[in-house]
């Protein structure tokens, strides 16, 4: 499957230009210093960091640094001349700007730079900046805004990596029986989604794009909590991400809206999803195809589809039988649920006693994030070369090395994956391998290769049939 135009490793000599650009400015708001700036009295303050370059060096000008200048300056932004400001922010939907600004005034660098590597995970770090830039166009500022402000609403509103992922099911599970009722409705409620099958995960399109179910008819407002939709919405995310391989780097979301009524209808979850779709996980959904939705629907579409962002917008597809799914997947992987050929069904796999004894494990933990935190430097390190050379001869030979860095990286992650994220339904079934590989149509739990992986004897089947709720 080739690569598509302006992902990595089919980028112009412009787009690439513009991916030196994004990684210099954040780089500066991470704090991590070009080599050839080290000095023994090292800047700890932000703000020092977001003051005017003009004093510095000519060169050093010119190799895109100068992307933070004080903020009263009203240069051009196109080229990444400026710090963000309201002056240029003629599409900031979700008021990002002001967040960008009071995150340079406020926040760790250091906390900043660890999410970012947080959420690579065992991606190439070059795609995650190229999914912003994209987004935005290739404007460097904008994207740098929606970048450092995605970082927070990581770290401090949903706390992605240090609870969603890090707990998961079996966090849930242990919450579901706690004391503390507040606690307690949040596991069970969030339990609830997993094991009804309100979303899935299950296949791919003929794009190779892994699909997600969404049943709507299984969603009534008021029965979960806002805050366990969110927490749900979230998990169910990252675990896509999990699945995606190069080229590939959207998901397919379908949303099957047989029997939906009114009492299924809640636009609070709706929001959210079109809000972190758009500002926190951009260029992730590949195609939106809604399913059987009925006549009412109508008049709720031109309400959402007049909060979608339009590209997104040109992304759904409305399907009302199965031969309109079949341009879309074929029909042979289109469960029967849908009226396709593939014999399958959701029956979630409760967590298994003691599958996440190795997140105890400090001294492997600690070992592999060591060997990461190295890998990270040294591809800090290289990427500062890289955008010193410009388009000079010997680039070519830095960006191999630079990618071979990130192979290292990736192999890493799936070395460290045990210790820092909670098993999930898709690793007990098989879908989500140790070694990170990925297998869309598993064999049946207790069956064949994945005997090992799902004891029948400690996970019981929770099976929902299509019918069980109209």
């Amino acid at each position: 499957m080739p690569v598509p135009p302006g992902h990595h490793g089919n980028l112009t000599p412009e787009q690439e230009k513009k991916l030196q650009e994004l990684w210099a400015a954040t780089l500066k708001v991470f704090g991590v210093v070009e080599p050839t700036e080290l000095t023994d009295a090292p800047v700890t303050k932000l703000e020092s960091r977001a003051t005017d370059l003009d004093g510095k060096d000519k060169k050093k000008s010119k190799r895109r640094l100068g992307v933070f200048k004080r903020h009263g300056d009203k240069k051009d932004s196109s080229n990444g001349s400026t710090t963000p400001s309201k002056d240029n922010a003629d599409d900031d939907k979700y008021g990002q700007v002001k967040e960008f600004q009071e995150i340079l005034a406020t926040q760790d660098p250091e906390l900043l730079r660890r999410t970012f590597w947080s959420m690579v995970k065992a991606d190439h770090p070059d795609a995650l900046l190229l999914r912003f830039l994209r987004a935005r166009k290739w404007d460097v500022d904008k994207a740098l805004v929606m970048l450092i402000s995605t970082m927070r609403w990581r770290s401090q509103e949903q706390h992605v990596d240090d609870d969603v992922v890090l707990r998961g099911e079996g966090g849930a599970l242990e919450d579901s029986s706690s004391s503390d009722p507040a606690v307690k409705r949040e596991g069970v409620d969030f339990l609830t989604q997993l094991r009804l099958g309100k979303s899935f995960l299950h296949g791919t399109d003929k794009e190779g794009r892994p699909i997600c179910f969404v049943r709507v008819r299984l969603h009534r407002g008021g029965e979960q909590t806002e805050k366990s939709l969110e927490r749900y919405t979230v998990y169910v995310i990252e675990t896509a991400r999990l699945a995606l391989r190069p080229p590939v780097e959207t998901a397919c979301i379908l949303f099957d809206m047989s029997h939906f009524t009114m009492a299924n209808m809640d636009y609070t979850p709706v929001k959210f999803m079109i809000k972190i779709f758009e500002a926190n996980y951009p260029e992730s959904l590949g195609a939106v195809l809604v399913h059987k939705a009925p006549w009412l629907f109508q008049g709720i579409w031109k309400i959402i589809r007049g909060w979608l962002d339009p590209v997104v917008a040109g992304k759904v597809h409305f399907t009302s039988d199965v031969s309109d799914l079949e341009k879309f997947i074929p029909k042979s992987q289109i469960i029967k649920e849908l009226e396709g050929d593939e014999d399958w069904e959701y029956k979630y796999v409760e967590p298994i006693p003691g599958e996440n004894d190795a997140m105890k494990e400090e001294g492997p933990r600690k070992q592999f994030e060591a060997q990461r935190e190295t890998t990270v430097e040294e591809y800090q390190k290289k990427t500062f070369e890289w955008i010193a050379c410009g388009a000079s001869g010997s680039s070519e030979k830095i960006k191999q090395e630079r990618d071979g860095l990130a192979t290292k990286l990736h192999e890493n992650y799936w070395q460290l994956d045990k210790y820092v994220r909670a098993r999930t339904y898709y690793d007990r079934t098989g879908m989500i391998s140790p070694d990170g590989k990925i297998n869309f149509y598993p064999p049946p739990p207790g069956t064949g290769e994945n005997q090992n992986l799902v004891p029948t004897s400690q996970a019981p089947a929770v099976e929902t049939h299509a019918d069980d709720v109209d």
